[in-house]
């Protein structure tokens, strides 16, 4: 068996962000799940430009378009994102991500 999807290409219906997570502008997010891995879930998730707060879950991902920035609560060093970046978070991770062109990231969760 073999799950597949052409994650650039994927329709993302998107929502508003949640008026508790919202720090600024009109950032809206989608995802679309494609499969489980080791008991995990993979699929693209995406967020419009715009700044909002976040508690992640554990999770891996890989950004392939768009840019922005994610600030971590415990005062560690702003992450630039681009295509390519890769990164990882700890379940529990207070973040706050801010989206200068809209972000597409493939992700393990």
């Amino acid at each position: 068996m073999m799950d597949h999807a052409e994650a650039l290409a994927a329709v993302l219906l998107h929502e508003s962000v949640p008026a508790e997570q919202l720090v600024s502008g009109q950032p809206t997010t989608g995802s679309v799940a494609v499969g489980t891995f080791a008991g995990r879930e993979y699929g693209v998730w995406e967020m419009s430009p715009g700044t909002m707060s976040d508690v992640e879950v554990a999770e891996l991902f890989v950004v392939i378009a768009g840019a922005g920035r994610i600030e971590l609560a415990d005062g560690s060093a702003p992450v630039e994102l681009r295509p390519g970046s890769v990164g990882r978070f700890d379940a529990g991770t207070r973040t706050v991500w801010t989206v200068s062109e809209k972000l597409r990231k493939i992700y393990l969760a």
